[in-house]
């Protein structure tokens, strides 16, 4: 710790983070002192994000990839291990949902929804674990969802998608804690973002961006003897 900064000595990744729950997240860690790593497919968003934060006095650089494309994750994290060095923290928030009823998927759709939330998680994971190991340490979070344990009509591929981070996160954890690297899921219930736009709901009673940036952070600040597996998030008001 530097300045009082828990996170002083720290470089975090965060994927999604031009918008809503991703740029939530990179601002609490920069405000932490985490040197910050932007990740959006748009080289415009993710400068544009980072613009703001290092207004705030955060040191943040933007990059564009799309997580679901193994080229473009090992050119990102490339790029990241030179700009900082490597990663410690890794916060796979990217993710997509199409929601229509199973049958009416057609595979473009699917491809996207598990590309995105599931394949560029393990393929981002994959990138900097070797770093992480290096340093015998790390935490890799990644941002599931409720609908990783409860179907309802119409999020065939996006539940399906989350389901399956709950069981990366958990052989993750498994594989690499003797490594001194920690991996955690957050399951958040429903968050206002523009990610939907969650028709009829109130959006005073709905979990905001910043509650599960306050998880991340708990998450990442823990004494080093334990790891918490999963978070479920709720907003104490159902909307």
């Amino acid at each position: 710790m530097e300045n009082g900064q828990p996170l002083s000595r720290e470089v975090a990744v965060v994927t999604g983070a031009s918008r809503g729950i991703g740029l939530a997240i990179a601002r609490q860690l920069g405000s932490m002192g985490a040197r910050l790593a932007l990740c959006a497919r748009s080289a415009g968003a993710a400068e544009h994000a980072a613009v703001a934060l290092r207004a705030d006095g955060m040191d943040a650089r933007a990059f564009a990839a799309d997580v679901g494309v193994a080229g473009d994750v090992r050119r990102f994290v490339a790029a990241v291990r030179e700009s900082f060095g490597d990663a410690s923290i890794l916060v796979n928030n990217a993710g997509v949902g199409v929601f229509r009823p199973t049958q009416d998927l057609d595979e473009p759709d699917w491809d996207r929804v598990l590309g995105t939330n599931l394949k560029g998680a393990w393929l981002m994971s994959r990138e900097v674990t070797p770093g992480m190991i290096r340093g015998k340490r790390g935490h890799i979070i990644h941002i599931a969802s409720l609908a990783g344990k409860n179907t309802f009509a119409g999020g065939g591929a996006y539940c399906a998608s989350k389901w399956g981070l709950r069981g990366l996160a958990g052989c993750m954890a498994e594989d690499l804690r003797g490594h001194g690297i920690r991996v955690s899921v957050i399951c958040p219930g429903t968050v206002h973002t523009e990610f939907s736009p969650h028709a009829g709901k109130d959006p005073s009673r709905m979990l905001q961006p910043e509650d599960v940036a306050h998880v991340v952070a708990m998450l990442v600040t823990q004494a080093p003897a334990s790891f918490v597996s999963e978070v479920d998030l709720r907003p104490t008001q159902k909307p």
